[in-house]
């Protein structure tokens, strides 16, 4: 089947607030809606149960996801060897699906939040936009996108975190953060 999109550009879902994931899925949903074949990899989320992982299973052959890295925490300051190697394995992925032009789009979940913790280098992440499929819509999300890669994308939202519940103490819920 042909790429649907004439042109894929580059879309960025940053910021501290609640929303960046559940952004670009709803993306995803509305472009498997319209028959684009979508493929979704999370950096940094390995855990069978997220609701994306679940309901995907149900979206049809239009929609795919994979989760890269491994269970557990990363540490910011001082990441572990594994931690690089599986990310590096895995933007080495990104960037063959990037450039078959075998997707309409590509979700790139948490990629922008490898980039913080050191796991992902910004030339990587730069040339990944540069050597795209011109037919292939790419979304990156997480937090503290640096100038450099905002101003590579076509477009840039910020999520800001002005309230959030878990800071009364309410825990993440099924179905709403996970």
């Amino acid at each position: 089947m042909a790429n649907q999109l004439k042109k894929g550009l580059v879309q960025i879902y940053t910021g501290n607030g609640k929303g960046k994931t559940t952004a670009a899925l709803g993306l995803a949903f509305r472009a498997v809606g319209r028959g684009l074949r979508v493929h979704i990899m999370h950096f940094m989320k390995l855990d069978s149960d997220y609701g994306e992982m679940t309901s995907g299973k149900k979206m049809g052959p239009n929609w795919s996801v994979e989760q890269v890295g491994r269970s557990g925490f990363v540490s910011f300051t001082n990441p572990a060897e594994e931690d690089i190697e599986l990310a590096q394995q895995a933007f080495c992925r990104a960037v063959e699906l990037a450039r078959s032009g075998d997707y309409d789009l590509l979700i790139l979940d948490e990629l922008v939040n490898a980039l913080g913790f050191r796991l992902i280098r910004l030339e990587q992440i730069l040339e990944l936009i540069a050597t795209r499929a011109a037919t292939t819509e790419l979304v990156l999300t997480g937090r503290n996108a640096p100038q450099a890669l905002i101003d590579a994308a076509d477009l840039v939202t910020e999520m800001k975190d002005i309230k959030h519940y878990y800071d009364a103490g309410q825990p993440a819920r099924i179905g709403i953060e996970s």
